[in-house]
């Protein structure tokens, strides 16, 4: 058996807190395109899933993102995990580029079909989030996640519960 050389990852992020008091005064997709722009930090959880690019419009939200070794799993392949996670991210956020100024929303459910593995040979990956439903209370998106060739590695569908206006986001 071969030893493996020993390697380390360090993560630097901003306070999540800040950038969430900041969006209370701004509708969801002039909060997500500060973010997007740069304007405001990237969520910390960017951060961790190596995020390089966003872009965000009306009902719709990308996430590119690096797939690194500090992802993989047991058996050599990036966890499903990172897919699930970028999913919902950007299927939650074109989401909330619908939402007025003081609504929130959080994920109920998340359902993700893995259709071929991801490996840090695969490159970046694209995650689109787009709006299916968006009622009073239930909103409702799907995803994939794509490669530079538009090979498919994940799909999936959410269902988010949207605060009304005025309600903490805590």
């Amino acid at each position: 058996m071969r030893k493996s050389a020993r390697r380390s990852h360090t993560f630097t992020w901003d306070d999540p807190h800040a950038a969430a008091a900041a969006g209370i005064g701004l509708s969801g997709l002039d909060y997500l395109r500060k973010m997007a722009q740069g304007e405001l930090p990237m969520a910390p959880i960017s951060v961790l899933m190596n995020v390089t690019g966003a872009e965000v419009q009306d009902g719709h939200a990308i996430f590119t993102a690096q797939p690194l070794e500090c992802h993989y799993n047991p058996i050599g392949l990036v966890h499903g995990g990172f897919a699930a996670t970028l999913l919902d991210s950007a299927m939650a956020c074109a989401i909330h580029s619908r939402l007025p100024q003081g609504q929130a929303y959080t994920t109920l459910d998340l359902n993700t079909h893995f259709v071929r593995a991801i490996t840090v040979e695969t490159g970046p990956v694209r995650a689109e989030g787009k709006v299916v439903h968006l009622g009073s209370r239930i909103a409702t998106a799907e995803g994939r996640v794509i490669d530079a060739s538009g090979r498919m590695y994940a799909h999936a569908t959410t269902t988010c519960m949207v605060f009304p206006g005025g309600q903490s986001y805590g």
